[in-house]
């Protein structure tokens, strides 16, 4: 069953965001919302951009998830580089339509176990997941959600409520975490108007944001959204996901400048993945430049095993080996938790 995630909608335009600098691949200067307008999904055009063979990129792959990336994130890719680690996340790749009995296409058993209503996650104490958004800019192939039932999650202003009044009703809440999809792909007005809702829930202490938007489309970091971030009754911090310092381009530097300044908390969260970051050299690199631009290193995660991924899996004794060695040459700050999310557990268990 294709469950990609459906065509991204325009919003209420909001123009005066940071500025890209990929024209290079075609991409037009304007909102954020006509950048995403303009995302690939052709494999041939992502080809043709980096030139690149058509041949190395899987059809059937692709008719199970489908390519989609924006047109800064394409910018940051070589050009003519197959091993690009950019290029590695998002391309349609044959190892994809490969079955494995070890994985499946729910391997943290959210929708079962864990779905009061549509769009809550409700399973760790004291926290609560809201999918604000059905929708990313990009799709990663090793997302642990490529398979989610994202039609059974469309949320409006009513499913919001619903949300709200369950929040609400469980003072053990102190946390909301808004995810998706990716939260930010949905439009300022909206998410305005969800956080306002949740800041007047005494309980109700801190926001945090876990969205990859920021990095593959910078623009996406204007002024409405520094206005419902900079909450004067919650808490708020936003998780990016980064798995290759190649990722942080100046203008992602000058978002993170822009939201620190506005007082948002900046963490990121990677992947461990095979062939990309499964290296001491990278994972320090990486760590050192979040730090530069004020996001504080957060959680390395092992690979959740979803159909589809198993060949960006590291195995447990290189991971554990990596991550001594990352402590070996960083001060502790800069190192990153390595950690597994196993289902049924409290928490995120740590590998070490």
């Amino acid at each position: 069953m294709n469950t990609t995630l459906p065509p991204i909608k325009l919003v209420s335009p909001e123009d005066d965001g940071l500025k890209g600098d990929s024209s290079q691949y075609g991409l037009s200067q304007g909102s954020w919302q006509q950048e995403l307008q303009q995302l690939i999904r052709c494999p041939s055009e992502l080809a043709e951009l980096l030139n690149i063979s058509l041949d190395e990129l899987c059809p059937k792959a692709n008719e199970q998830f489908e390519l989609r990336v924006t047109r800064h994130f394409a910018g940051l890719m070589q050009k003519a580089d197959l091993q690009d680690p950019l290029l590695l996340q998002v391309m349609p790749a044959l190892a994809e339509t490969l079955e494995h009995s070890a994985y499946s296409k729910e391997p943290l058993e959210e929708s079962e176990q864990f779905n009061p209503l549509p769009g809550v996650i409700h399973k760790y104490k004291g926290r609560l997941l809201l999918m604000a958004s059905n929708q990313c800019a990009i799709n990663c192939r090793y997302c642990f959600r490529r398979h989610f039932p994202y039609q059974d999650h469309h949320l409006g202003r009513k499913q919001w409520l619903d949300a709200i009044n369950y929040i609400a009703q469980d003072s053990s809440l102190s946390e909301v975490i808004l995810s998706g999809g990716d939260p930010l792909s949905q439009g300022d007005k909206q998410l305005s108007w969800l956080t306002e809702k949740l800041s007047q829930i005494p309980h109700i202490k801190r926001l945090r944001v876990h969205s990859r938007l920021p990095v593959v489309l910078p623009q996406r970091v204007c002024s409405e959204l520094l206005g419902w971030m900079n909450s004067k009754h919650l808490q708020t911090s936003l998780v990016l996901h980064i798995n290759h310092p190649q990722e942080i381009s100046p203008q992602l530097k000058q978002a993170c400048l822009t939201l620190k300044d506005a007082g948002v908390r900046l963490y990121n969260q990677s992947v461990l993945l095979k062939g990309i970051n499964d290296d001491v050299d990278i994972l320090a690199s990486l760590s050192e430049a979040l730090y530069e631009c004020y996001i504080q290193p957060y959680y390395l995660h092992q690979l959740d095993k979803v159909q589809g991924a198993a060949h960006f899996q590291v195995d447990d004794r290189h991971a554990q080996a990596l991550y001594h060695q990352l402590r070996a040459e960083l001060p502790g700050y800069l190192v990153p938790l390595l950690t597994q999310e196993i289902p049924g557990q409290p928490a995120k268990t740590p590998i070490i």
